[in-house]
């Protein structure tokens, strides 16, 4: 029997009403939702609520630390290393577009979880 499909998603922005619109029409397409509007609040959620966490999107540009700081961070700590980051850029993208990427990259995880 395949695995419930996980679906809580921390979206990571520094603009507020980027986070608000993916937040917004995740939560349409039945997704819980964490937000996090920089690189070292996102640390802190991640760090307090990993178990929590299905999958991360994360903007790459943001003031300060970064996109990629962020994932190097999440990468190389064992407790959170496993959740999927789906980056986001600069490049227009529509939703239906993020979102199909999402149930990619969730749905490989799944895929993972059930050869282990």
């Amino acid at each position: 029997m395949a695995a419930k499909m996980k679906n809580t998603i921390l979206i990571v922005d520094d603009e507020p009403d980027v986070v608000n619109l993916i937040e917004k029409f995740l939560k349409l397409k039945d997704f819980g939702t964490i937000t996090s509007t920089n690189a070292k609040k996102a640390m802190k959620t991640i760090e307090e609520s990993y178990d929590k966490i299905d999958l991360i999107l994360l903007d790459i540009m943001m003031p300060g630390r970064g996109g990629y700081d962020v994932l190097q961070e999440v990468k190389k700590n064992e407790k959170f290393k496993d959740i999927p980051v789906v980056l986001i850029n600069e490049k227009p993208i529509s939703l239906n577009e993020l979102l199909d990427r999402i149930k990619e990259t969730l749905r490989k995880e799944e895929e993972e979880e059930e050869e282990n």
